[in-house]
């Protein structure tokens, strides 16, 4: 192995992965940013057009290839667990290269490096256990079943704030189908599928099975995802960027998983747990700076509460260390991008000139540099036509919003373009599962946040998207139906009467 690391990667141009090759990329290259200093650290290129159709051609040419497209269910399911193996082996390797490229906390990457292997071994179990159906007709000496074969190549296109784990939720699925992968990882955090696309070749993947191309989205991503050879397009991401995939998919009749941002609604009832629910709100926005889809931005108050949560969650957030992700005592990192520093200052001033009250935070804390970090920001007396409260900043900025009542509450929390996930903090069954039923959202965490699972389906409506990842779901979408008729009647059929269930 090459073994990748922060050190061998440091002031280099990294190379593309081309069917279980690495490459030089004949492209432009662009320069890749440590959050923590604001400065250049590596640099990636910007893939011609060739190149990613020579990805797509080795991942279709690895599709015929015998080696892989032969191998029994079994077969693809313990290459993936020797592939989780492999990973767990790197987890501190990995987690250390995505927190130079994107400034998140070194325990949190940790851990979502730690749950890469657990997803892989999930769907490697599963490999095996993708079932058809038999169905009963009415014609006598009729067979009629189906059965699920895999799409092809399969396009994933991943962010910058979680890369690897918003990658394997996609590939460990699409593997586990017999699909193979061309990735297009984000131009500002493209290092860490870089350094996996090795452990497939060490994990015995026949070439061509993973692939990686680097790049802008509006070259490298475009070419991808106009490719007549692409199966599917996976994509995580933000609206616009999902509807310009969405019709360039259409013109190929290529089908596309979107998970596009949300606006979350995180509610806090009058008979909760207050203290619990206060962590919990600080966690859902804070954890991450912010920089995740599922992010509780608006947080709806019981009026009858809303001055002591208010107190609760400013505490907390005061509390709050902010520094350098990798040391064990820092709760909040740098924001990933420069332009999501300007973008939060844009909102909180926006907040400001609507009305709202800010309450905590708002700016840049000093004595940390020329590094990318925003205070945690708090904005009371919200209401739900501020832009504030409509927009997805993808930053560490609450809305708090009051409400009166469950009706307040549902016509105030569907009220938005965006529909991902959603929460509510009572001690109230009822009152929980009236919730559960007509918010619109495609997660709903009752007395906790952010607390997802491999096993369990992921994905919004609205503007959040379409398409499923985790769970059972993701094997229907990384998977296509085909329907078996086998008459042994060895009757002669009429040629001019079609044979209709009667």
């Amino acid at each position: 192995m090459s073994e990748f690391t922060v050190e061998t990667m440091q002031g280099t141009c990294l190379p593309i992965s081309i069917g279980g090759t690495y490459r030089q990329s004949g492209g432009a290259e662009i320069e890749s940013f440590d959050p923590t200093t604001g400065q250049a650290w590596c640099r990636v290129s910007d893939c011609t057009t060739g190149e990613v159709d020579a990805a797509v051609a080795a991942a279709n040419g690895a599709m015929r290839n015998p080696a892989w497209r032969d191998l029994t269910q079994s077969q693809r399911g313990l290459l993936m667990l020797k592939l989780a193996e492999i990973l767990e082996r790197n987890i501190d390797r990995i987690a250390e290269i995505e927190v130079k490229d994107n400034g998140k906390l070194l325990r949190e990457m940790r851990a979502l490096a730690q749950a890469l292997p657990v997803g892989l071994r999930y769907f490697a179990g599963m490999a095996d256990k993708i079932e058809g159906t038999t169905i009963p007709v009415n014609k006598p000496d009729m067979l009629n079943f189906t059965m699920r074969e895999p799409l092809g190549v399969i396009g994933v296109i991943i962010p910058w704030n979680s890369p690897l784990y918003m990658m394997v939720r996609a590939i460990a699925p699409a593997l586990a189908c017999g699909n193979t992968i061309v990735v297009k990882p984000s131009e500002h955090a493209s290092a860490g599928a870089i350094a996996f696309a090795e452990m497939f070749s060490e994990a015995g993947f026949p070439d061509g099975v993973f692939n990686v191309v680097t790049g802008y989205g509006h070259s490298a991503g475009n070419a991808l995802i106009s490719h007549p050879g692409i199966a599917k397009i996976d994509f995580t991401g933000g609206p616009a960027t999902g509807r310009i995939i969405a019709r360039n998919a259409a013109e190929n009749l290529t089908p596309a998983t979107l998970e596009l941002g949300g606006k979350s609604p995180h509610v806090v009832c009058d008979d909760a747990d207050l203290d619990a629910a206060a962590n919990g709100v600080v966690a859902g926005i804070f954890a991450a700076a912010g920089q995740t889809c599922v992010a509780g931005s608006r947080c709806f108050v019981q009026e009858s509460v809303y001055d002591e949560v208010l107190t609760r969650v400013i505490d907390k957030a005061r509390a709050i260390r902010i520094g350098d992700p990798r040391r064990d005592d820092v709760q909040l990192g740098p924001l990933a991008l420069w332009s999501q520093v300007e973008k939060v200052a844009e909102f909180v001033d926006s907040a400001k000139e609507q009305g709202a009250r800010l309450v905590f935070g708002g700016g840049r804390p000093s004595g940390l540099g020329n590094g990318w970090y925003v205070e945690p920001t708090i904005f009371a007396d919200v209401t739900n036509d501020m832009r504030i409260a409509r927009e997805e900043i993808f930053g560490p900025v609450l809305s708090v919003l009051k409400f009166r009542d469950e009706e307040d509450l549902l016509e105030q929390a569907n009220d938005s373009d965006f529909a991902l996930a959603s929460g509510i903090w009572t001690q109230n069954l009822n009152r929980a599962l009236r919730f559960m039923r007509r918010i619109e959202a495609g997660m709903v965490w009752i007395n906790t946040y952010r607390s997802p699972s491999v096993m369990s389906p992921v994905g919004g409506f609205k503007e959040s998207g379409y398409g499923k990842h985790n769970g059972f779901a993701a094997i229907e979408e990384f998977s296509r139906i085909k329907t078996v008729v086998i008459d042994y009647s060895g009757a002669q059929q009429d040629a001019f009467v079609m044979r209709i269930n009667k």
